[in-house]
C-alpha cells in the first residue's frame, strides 16, 4: 500500500519535485524524439557545410548524436517510457489511485507530449544542440538495453539511409525556393530556370533542343562572298554560319564569321576558299549532357542532329541532318 503524504510535509515537497522532474524529463524525451529524429543526416550535413554560422555549430553538435538513428530512438523511447511509468507511482502517494491516473494522463499529455513536441518541432536544431551532451550520457546509460534492440532494428530494417532527392524532386524543390513561388525564397526566375535546365540535361535529348533546319541561316559552299552575302551575314548577327552543298539539308561544316573580317567584298571570294570547320553529327536520341561534354572539348559549338533508323539494318538516306542543334 502506498504511503500518503499530507500538505507541507517534507515528503510531500520531495514528491512534488520528483513529479515535476519526471514530467519535464518525459517532455524532453518526447520533444527530442520528434525534433532529432525529424532531422535527416542530409539536412544536417547541408547545414553543417553551408548554413548560417549558428546553424553550422548546432548541426556539428547534433551529427554525432543522430548518426546511429536506431540507437538514439531506442534511448529516447526507453527514457520516455520510464518517466511516464514512474509518474503514477509518485502521484499515488499524494492522491487516490483514480486521481493519480487522471493527473498523470493530464500532465503527460499536456506537458509531456503536446507542448514539448510543438516547441521542438520549431526549435529542434537549437534544443538538440544544447542537450546533445546530456543525450550522449543517456545513450551510454541505456546502451545495455538500447544497443541490442537497435542492432535488431538495423538487421530487420537496415541502417538509416540518407534521404537524397531525385532530379524531379530537386527541380520542384528549386522552384519552391524561387521568389515567384511566394514562399520567401531568394532565387530569381533566371536562377531557377538555369538550375532546372541543368537538372534536365540528362533526361532531354538532342531531338528536343534542336532548331529546325528550315529556320536556320546557312550558305551554299559554291556561293561567293560578295557584298550582298556579306551584308546578309552581318545582318543575321551569328558567330557561326552552317555551310551546305547543293541543298540546305546537306550540311558539310561551319565557317566562323570573325574569319571573314579581312575579306574584301569586292573580291567576291568563293565560300569554299575560306576555312570551313567540320561539324559533328549526333544522333537524335543523344542526351544533352553528353552533347554539352562534347562542346566543352572546344572542337565545335554546333552539331548536326541526324535521324536514327527504327528498323534494324535500315540506314538514313545520305546521313543527312534532321535538324541543326545550336546551343544558347
Amino acid at each position: 500500500m502506498a504511503v500518503e503524504y499530507t500538505c507541507c510535509e517534507t515528503g510531500f515537497f520531495i514528491h512534488i519535485l520528483i513529479i515535476v522532474g519526471l514530467v519535464f524529463f518525459a517532455g524532453l524525451m518526447s520533444g527530442l524524439t520528434l525534433g532529432l529524429m525529424s532531422l535527416s543526416l542530409v539536412d544536417l550535413e547541408v547545414l553543417a557545410k553551408s548554413g548560417t554560422p549558428q546553424d553550422r555549430k548546432h548541426a556539428e553538435k547534433i551529427l554525432p548524436v543522430v548518426k546511429n538513428q536506431h540507437l538514439l530512438l531506442c534511448t529516447l523511447l526507453i527514457c520516455n517510457a520510464a518517466a511516464m511509468e514512474a509518474l503514477p507511482i509518485f502521484l499515488d502517494g499524494l492522491t487516490t489511485a483514480y486521481g493519480a491516473v487522471l493527473m498523470s494522463v493530464t500532465l503527460i499529455l499536456m506537458f509531456g507530449e503536446i507542448i514539448p513536441q510543438a516547441v521542438c518541432s520549431r526549435y529542434g536544431l537549437a534544443i538538440g544542440a544544447a542537450v546533445s551532451p546530456f543525450v550522449r550520457v543517456l545513450v551510454w546509460i541505456c546502451s545495455p538495453i538500447a544497443y541490442p534492440i537497435s542492432k535488431l532494428l538495423d538487421l530487420l530494417l537496415g541502417h538509416g539511409h540518407k534521404a537524397l532527392f531525385r532530379r524531379a524532386e530537386l527541380k520542384t524543390l528549386v522552384n519552391l525556393h524561387g521568389n515567384e513561388a511566394g514562399k520567401g525564397g531568394e532565387l530569381t526566375h533566371d536562377e531557377t530556370t538555369i538550375i532546372a535546365g541543368a537538372l534536365e540535361l540528362t533526361e532531354k535529348t538532342a531531338s528536343v533542343a534542336m532548331t529546325p533546319i528550315s529556320e536556320i541561316f546557312s550558305i551554299d559552299v559554291n556561293g561567293k562572298l560578295d557584298r550582298f552575302l556579306m551584308n546578309l551575314i552581318l545582318e543575321k548577327g551569328h558567330s557561326r554560319i552552317p555551310v551546305y552543298y547543293e541543298q540546305p539539308t546537306n550540311i558539310i561544316g561551319v565557317i566562323l564569321v570573325k574569319n571573314l573580317l579581312t575579306i574584301p567584298p569586292e573580291d567576291e571570294i568563293p565560300v569554299k576558299s575560306v576555312t570551313i570547320r567540320r561539324i559533328p553529327r549526333v544522333p537524335e536520341m543523344m542526351p544533352l549532357y553528353d552533347i554539352l561534354n562534347e562542346f566543352q572539348k572546344g572542337h565545335s559549338h554546333m552539331a548536326a542532329v541526324v535521324r536514327q533508323s527504327n528498323k534494324v539494318g535500315e540506314q538514313p538516306a545520305n546521313n543527312s541532318p534532321l535538324e541543326i542543334l545550336i546551343p544558347v
